[in-house]
């Protein structure tokens, strides 16, 4: 099994949690791993003080921005 290592980068940061969990399932739709970083606090509070990140391999950053570069979600 080959084991291969990856930084996780922003690739985008949301105030909205809703647009970013739209944005986790494009990706996850085009089968690329991402994460969603503070939607536990942006639940709890408000976006503004915690914005939401998604994450991305740096390997994945270029196709996922082009994924995304459809800001119609």
């Amino acid at each position: 099994m080959e084991t291969t290592t990856s930084t996780l980068v922003v690739l985008e940061v949301y105030d909205n949690l809703a647009r970013a969990q739209i944005a986790k399932s494009i990706l996850d739709s085009a089968g690329i791993f991402c994460v969603i970083d503070g939607d536990n606090m942006a639940a709890i509070y408000s976006t503004v003080a915690f914005p939401v990140r998604i994450m991305v391999r740096d390997v994945d950053a270029q196709e996922a921005k082009a994924l995304l570069a459809n800001d119609n979600y």
